[in-house]
């Protein structure tokens, strides 16, 4: 039997339920970019460390949703969240939301908004920026491990300018947010900048073009 004291309080209620049904719904045909893996299984992630950073209900609903509004229906589903999750829900996936415009700015242009806006964000939303910052990084480390130095084809930058994005973000939170998560993106980051350098190394020994680093 389940101590009395367990059972006192319910961290999260149907609430989350029925945002892990809507995030379904939405990204059910989604893959992860470059793989077979279900998108959901990313969104399920985030908001995993979200509540294990002591991130709340809300935070944990648009860890879930962080992604809606860029990738599956603008501003309707803007709209969608704001009626169904409130308003504190919505700007944190607002916060999330790099573009929703057609056509979407440039690459670095996108980037330098997301720097910005997470200079100035609140712990909440920062939190959830860390959060999925970090389990791209943890993806693309294990793929690395497995895959060698083809996991950066998969992408729309080089890999100098993606891993320079994520030390961008690193900077930009400073010392304002305490988090066991901040360590563990400086860790993998370091790592998956070494294994630039290895690149850019082998890449020069045979005479090729010099990969541009910041």
């Amino acid at each position: 039997m389940i101590p009395e004291k367990q059972t006192q309080s319910r961290p999260l209620s149907p609430r989350f339920a029925h945002a892990l049904t809507y995030a379904f719904h939405l990204h059910q045909h989604q893959l992860r970019k470059g793989s077979s893996v279900p998108y959901i299984s990313h969104l399920m992630s985030v908001a995993a460390l979200v509540l294990e950073d002591g991130g709340n209900e809300d935070a944990a609903i648009a860890a879930l949703l962080h992604d809606t509004i860029e990738d599956q229906g603008g501003n309707a589903t803007r709209n969608e969240i704001r009626k169904q999750f409130g308003d504190a829900v919505l700007r944190i996936v607002d916060a999330c939301t790099e573009s929703d415009e057609t056509p979407k700015p440039s690459w670095k242009e996108r980037k330098l908004r997301a720097i910005a806006q997470l200079q100035q964000a609140e712990p909440a939303i920062q939190r959830v920026i860390l959060a999925d910052k970090l389990h791209n990084l943890r993806c693309i480390w294990a793929d690395w491990q497995r895959q060698g130095d083809r996991v950066w084809q998969r992408f729309n930058a080089s890999p100098a300018d993606i891993l320079w994005f994520y030390r961008a973000c690193l900077d930009a939170v400073g010392d304002r947010f305490s988090s066991p998560m901040l360590i563990e993106l400086r860790t993998l980051l370091t790592n998956l900048e070494n294994s630039l350098d290895n690149l850019t190394s082998n890449v020069n020994s045979h005479g090729k073009t010099r990969l541009h680093n910041h």
